[in-house]
């Protein structure tokens, strides 16, 4: 149900961006040529929108993989960052995955450990050296025919559902080790 509502809104915003453009047109008596809309403003709001969509997705699907686990140890939490606008990471026995707005159109995803000997620091510094980085994974916007945004991997077109069940695999089995 909540879905279906976002959804909704999703495909009627763009209308509701139009009708604002044509009352602040009238207001001002000025015509704008251009299409109403900054796209560095759209995209950055698009990113977003990806962003929480797949944070739902892996919120279901870390549910549904917590719920079937006989045992509390090992589960998979699923946390906000603080002082950001959508960002989150999967959290599970020292490793986590973090997925970020790197730029406006870029998602980046990067998996890290927090080995036995971590201990939080005030220092940005002694904090980096107590974990490792592996790859990023970073997924691009690419504008397609008629403005249609469409979510990359290195140059090919993406699923929500496919980029979850992947990156939430991949987690787990190398959260399991």
């Amino acid at each position: 149900m909540e879905k279906s509502l976002e959804r909704s809104q999703d495909r009627i915003g763009w209308i509701r961006d139009l009708v604002r453009s044509e009352e602040q047109m009238e207001e001002s008596g000025l015509v704008d040529m251009g299409t109403g809309a900054d796209d560095g403003q759209n995209l950055m709001q698009e990113s977003l929108q990806y962003l929480q969509t797949l944070k739902m997705e892996f919120i279901e699907a870390a549910s549904a993989f917590n719920e079937m686990k006989a045992s509390p140890l090992g589960r998979v939490k699923i946390y906000g960052i603080a002082k950001t606008h959508a960002d989150f990471m999967l959290f599970r026995n020292g490793f986590k995955m973090i997925f970020s707005i790197k730029a406006a159109g870029q998602i980046s995803i990067k998996f890290n450990f927090l080995g036995p000997n971590y201990t939080p620091s005030q220092n940005p510094s002694l904090m980096n050296t107590a974990s490792t980085m592996m790859e990023e994974n970073l997924l691009e916007a690419k504008l397609g025919p008629f403005q249609d945004l469409q979510w990359c991997y290195k140059g090919e077109q993406t699923k929500v559902a496919a980029v979850v069940k992947y990156h939430l695999t991949l987690f787990i089995k190398e959260s399991t080790k």
